[in-house]
């Protein structure tokens, strides 16, 4: 058996193989790309290989091309290997036998990879929100050109028809005139791109298992519900709803050392795209019967400045907590001595 780091740049890819004993076998470097990895495997043939990569961009496209080829290829959580292997000094060949040695003593805090069924439903789902957000810059732009030339409107929707007509009677010098119809075309352009994929958003999702129980929760409509039920993937790999609410990144950081005991910020660990969905959920969520009271009480208790921030932080916690237990029983919302089961 071999033991083989790698470390991923931009531009190569360095590895360094061990054997059994801790011996270094062989050490090298190949190109990130197709024809390089095809030839990592000829360097080591004729024996089994564990391979070990830090989690980054590019990592699961070396981890499928190598295991296609036989390697046993296990993805790193980075802060965690560096928690354990802390380095004195730091090269791309110490990375490289720091990782092997990981793997060559069974200690590598390797991440959880999900299917290709479920990156395809994460890239929909993120794509989606990339566009969505291009679209409220450009929107917030034309009102910002508007303000900045004394062009008010009495008007709740500027991208509705009325707001339309009224834009392109606008009389503004240039630059800024073309600012404003160039932002328009590109608008209509992102909004045919954004409906179709929420087309086959709402194709996809209709035979997704998850999808109906999360679109009973508070807040959470269909949108939101294919980007939580994507994030997650698999609900079985969390033993406990503290161990998803952990995954989510809302939870606080903890600095603990003897008598003292000291709460952080929160730590933002895991995709950012299921924290913004719990998020945006808990800002509707805050209305509904269940909840409006705890938020209410959260926010007076901490004032008005951190007040509302830390109370939506609690209540997409406690979203997150009710989803484990929905996920996990295949069961709809229903609060905690609830005779009937409430819908969003």
């Amino acid at each position: 058996m071999l033991y083989v780091g790698l470390d991923l740049s931009r531009k190569r890819l360095d590895w360094l193989a061990l054997d059994a004993g801790g011996v270094e076998v062989a050490a090298g470097a190949v190109p990130p790309d197709r024809d390089g990895l095809a030839l990592l495997p000829r360097r080591v043939a004729g024996r089994p290989v564990v391979a070990v990569i830090e989690s980054m961009t590019g990592a699961r496209f070396v981890h499928d091309q190598l295991e296609l080829v036989g390697w046993d290829v296990r993805i790193a959580d980075a802060a965690k290997a560096r928690g354990i292997a802390p380095l004195a000094c730091k090269t791309d060949r110490i990375d490289c036998r720091v990782l092997a040695e990981l793997a060559r003593l069974d200690l590598v805090p390797e991440i959880w990879l999900p299917d290709p069924a479920v990156r395809g439903e994460r890239e929909r789902a993120r794509f989606r929100l990339h566009l969505v957000k291009h679209r409220t810059a450009l929107k917030n732009r034309i009102h910002q050109v508007c303000f900045q030339h004394g062009r008010g409107h009495g008007l709740s929707d500027l991208f509705g028809a009325g707001g339309r007509a009224l834009l392109q009677r606008l009389e503004l010098p240039q630059p800024w005139q073309d600012t404003v119809a160039a932002s328009l075309r590109l608008l209509d352009e992102l909004e045919r791109e954004i409906s179709g994929i929420e087309s086959e958003l709402r194709r996809l999702g209709a035979d997704h298992p998850y999808l109906p129980l999360l679109q009973t929760v508070p807040g959470i409509g269909w949108v939101l519900g294919y980007t939580i039920a994507a994030e997650i993937g698999d609900i079985r790999r969390f033993p406990s709803p503290v161990k998803l609410a952990g995954y989510s990144g809302l939870c606080p950081r903890v600095y603990q050392s003897g008598e003292r005991d000291r709460r952080g910020r929160l730590s933002k660990h895991g995709p950012r795209y299921l924290r913004w969905a719990l998020l945006e959920a808990s800002l509707h969520a805050c209305r509904h019967p269940y909840y409006a009271a705890r938020y209410q009480r959260t926010k007076q208790r901490l004032g008005r400045q951190r007040g509302p921030r830390v109370a939506q932080v609690d209540l997409a916690r406690r979203l997150c907590e009710a989803i484990w237990q929905m996920l996990t029983r295949n069961q709809p919302f229903a609060p905690a001595g609830a005779s009937l089961f409430l819908t969003a």
